[in-house]
């Protein structure tokens, strides 16, 4: 079995919380929450399927520097803090994983860590 290897965003937040961008042992990799946020800047002012796109295309970018890619995914589980906007985030969703079709979730929570961020969204890749 391989060893492990953590992912770093360099976010100062991964060493205030103790916690890796993404996780790889083996042929499995774990992606953590991941928001609209660029470095420091949270992007609040992008809506719920503008959201979710810039959010999948950097679990994409994070995939791609574990040696997997969208294929790979296997599950994704995303926290939304209006559910009413469901269909703009499965939108954007459906155009990123149509073909793929991990299985998901989708659950409302009451907030996200700032005030302007509408999803989070995890990721399980296995692989093959």
């Amino acid at each position: 079995m391989a060893g492990r290897i953590n992912i770093s965003s360099g976010a100062k937040w991964e060493e205030i919380v103790g916690y890796s961008r993404a996780v790889r042992i083996g042929n499995i990799i774990e992606i953590a929450g991941t928001v609209a946020s660029d470095g420091e800047r949270v992007l609040d002012d992008l809506n719920a399927y503008e959201q979710t796109k810039f959010i999948l295309a950097k679990i994409e970018k994070t995939l791609k520097e574990t040696g997997a890619s969208l294929k790979d995914v296997i599950r994704t589980r995303m926290f939304v803090t209006d559910i009413s906007k469901w269909n703009e985030i499965g939108k954007a969703h459906g155009e990123y994983f149509k073909e793929i079709k991990p299985v998901t979730t989708m659950v409302e929570v009451k907030s996200l860590i700032s005030p302007g961020l509408i999803v989070e969204i995890e990721a399980t890749a296995i692989i093959n």
